[in-house]
């Protein structure tokens, strides 16, 4: 099975410990994806169709690092991929979509759209001509980790969001709580610049 975000996993790890460690780390990385996604149960085909591509390798990543180095190390080299890989990509593809003219009515429409047709999360949605808003109950990436034992990765997937949707021109972004840190919801409140 092709994944593409392997190859970036691949090259982050090489690039951090180079040598046989990273070809060790990246074998372990893999089983352990196959093992996760051999062991999920009960889901969708968007659900696992995003567990596959997106949740479970970052899963898989943190649990190889956590067996090769002690928990604040592993904790600490999964941060960097999160904060220095994955969520400037995000935040660039947002960013570039902000060229676009309307952007702001386009991506409150299509964000609440997917938001509300998708079963990777329960929310509820409200909007006004400035401001849309997801209050999330229930999040597949909250889920993933806990059912997978790393509840303490979660929060990552929370900070990637915060550089993703932070220091946009057009598109400002504010939380109070999200699922990952221990709250009762993820509080998307999104506003016009």
């Amino acid at each position: 099975m092709q994944i593409k975000q392997q190859q970036q996993i691949r090259a982050f790890l090489s690039e951090k410990f180079g040598g046989d460690s990273d070809s060790t780390l990246f074998e372990r990385q893999e089983a352990l994806l196959q093992g996760c996604i051999a062991r999920t149960e009960g889901k969708s085909p968007n659900q696992m169709k995003t567990l596959t591509e997106t949740i479970l390798p970052r899963v898989a990543l943190y649990k190889a690092l956590s067996e090769h180095f002690p928990h604040e190390d592993a904790y600490k080299t999964m941060r960097a991929y999160m904060l220095e890989i994955v969520a400037p990509e995000k935040h660039s593809s947002t960013a570039k979509m902000e060229a676009i003219p309307g952007f702001y009515f386009l991506y409150s429409r299509i964000f609440l759209r997917v938001v509300r047709k998708s079963d990777l999360w329960e929310s509820t949605q409200s909007h006004g001509k400035d401001h849309f808003e997801v209050t999330m109950k229930k999040c597949l990436w909250h889920t993933a980790c806990v059912e997978n034992g790393c509840a303490e990765l979660c929060p990552l997937f929370c900070e990637v969001d915060n550089v993703a949707y932070g220091g946009l021109r057009k598109l400002g972004f504010a939380r109070t709580q999200t699922l990952g840190y221990g709250g009762d919801c993820c509080d998307f409140h999104f506003f016009k610049k």
